[in-house]
């Protein structure tokens, strides 16, 4: 119950601040320095995510000084339906081939939120099914391109109320937030509001991923 009012929660938490915000334009620039591929949570508003893929956008362009950066929100539904998170990392995955074709030079800064997290775990590798709006991998990243990753940020992670994190080839460029309480990510946590309030940890972030890039 605590989860599915965490995953509610997010279309209104959202959408109160949608008029104040300053959000990026989702665009996939041609051979930007960096793009940023952001999968959003269950119903979340927002151009790339109002709680985590905006303010890290945003805070990453101020952090990676001499960079072009470029941005992607991943399509797909990001509801409850039992396809959603399979749609997203197909989506994901497509994507970053298609721009790792099209731009050889082009890196990448993985971002997902909530469900948005399990897609990005599904695309690198790490099953999401068995999770709260998981999904068996459908697709991943090929070998080729993951040199071009140079980071993967997740937050209210759920795999990790299952007891598992990002493990192999891009353990060491992941970081990984669940916030104490966080029901979606901790086991018997119980605090809704732990959910909501990533944007906190932005700064935290992008500071991570400029450091990799």
């Amino acid at each position: 119950m605590r989860i599915r009012l965490c995953l509610a929660a997010l279309s209104l938490a959202g959408g109160a601040g949608l008029a104040t915000l300053s959000t990026p334009s989702a665009t996939a620039a041609a051979c930007s320095d960096v793009e940023v591929v952001s999968a959003r949570g269950t119903f979340e508003p927002g151009t790339l995510g109002f709680i985590v893929g905006d303010p890290v956008y945003s805070a990453l362009q101020k952090k990676a000084a001499g960079k072009s950066l470029s941005s992607y929100k991943v399509n797909y539904p990001a509801d409850l339906s039992l396809t959603s998170a399979a749609q997203g990392n197909t989506d994901l995955v497509n994507h970053v081939k298609s721009q790792a074709a099209a731009c050889p030079n082009q890196r990448f800064v993985l971002v997902g939120y909530s469900q948005g997290a399990n897609v990005v775990d599904n695309s690198i590798g790490i099953s999401s099914a068995g999770a709260v709006v998981g999904s068996p991998i459908v697709a991943t990243l090929p070998a080729a391109v993951e040199p071009k990753v140079a980071a993967v940020l997740l937050f209210g992670n759920p795999i990790r109320a299952l007891g598992k994190s990002v493990t192999g080839t891009y353990q060491s460029r992941t970081l990984d937030i669940c916030a104490k309480g966080d029901p979606v990510c901790e086991s018997g946590g119980g605090d809704v509001g732990a959910h909501l309030g990533y944007r906190d940890n932005a700064d935290q972030a992008a500071t991570f991923a400029a450091g990799r890039l």
